[in-house]
């Protein structure tokens, strides 16, 4: 069983009182880490890799400081236009919520207008936003989905994400070539033809394997 954060005597006198890990700076927890790994943190190598591995890890959870709604801000055209809007192969990495391992691939979005559509540009930034979080592939899909939805309140919305789990692949199961997808079907997607349409155009062995 893993022991609290080792505390000097010298912080204790000082202070007098324990600190709470919560004033511990993210690096020295870093550091901690490492000393519990069997490993010195003080060597060369890893030196400076606890302020490495914080600011990495601030990067790829950057979404947390971002807004759906800022994002598509200034990006929204009234449109007549009423035929399906598809951005696919869009390249999505993100980190698993169970073990804080990366999953990634490609994310497949598509929509049907109602009077109003979407900056290109601004899918895949929506797609990063969701994806740079500690997440699970069937929420992001969803969310993706919704927030689609809720800014234009298209006729339907479709999202299909596949991805590779490192998780499964680095650790326990061990496969190396298997992938997960996952789909968001919203308004008019439900429909088989819509559906099948979607699917068809983006990737022909996905559509014949859901």
């Amino acid at each position: 069983m893993a022991q609290p954060l080792v505390v000097s005597k010298s912080a204790v006198v000082t202070t007098g009182r324990r600190p709470e890990l919560s004033e511990f700076s993210t690096r020295e927890m870093y550091r901690e880490i490492l000393a519990r790994l069997g490993e010195d943190p003080a060597r060369n190598g890893l030196a400076a890799t606890p302020e490495r591995v914080e600011k990495s890890l601030a990067f790829l959870t950057r979404g947390y400081e971002q807004d759906a709604k800022k994002i598509l801000h200034g990006a929204l055209f009234d449109v007549d236009y009423d035929e399906m809007v598809i951005v696919k192969d869009i390249e999505m990495f993100s980190l698993c919520e169970h073990h804080m391992l990366p999953f990634f691939g490609k994310v497949h979005v598509a929509y049907i207008p109602k009077g109003k559509v979407i900056g290109l540009s601004k899918i895949p930034r929506l797609v990063d936003m969701f994806a740079r979080r500690l997440q699970v592939q069937e929420r992001l899909t969803r969310q993706i989905a919704d927030a689609i939805r809720e800014a234009i309140d298209p006729q339907g919305v479709g999202v299909v994400v596949e991805a590779r789990h490192l998780c499964m692949m680095m650790r326990g199961i061990e496969k190396q070539h298997s992938s997960t997808v996952t789909s968001a079907m919203l308004g008019c997607f439900r429909q088989k033809e819509t559906r099948a349409e979607f699917l068809s155009l983006v990737r022909p062995s996905v559509g014949d394997g859901m």
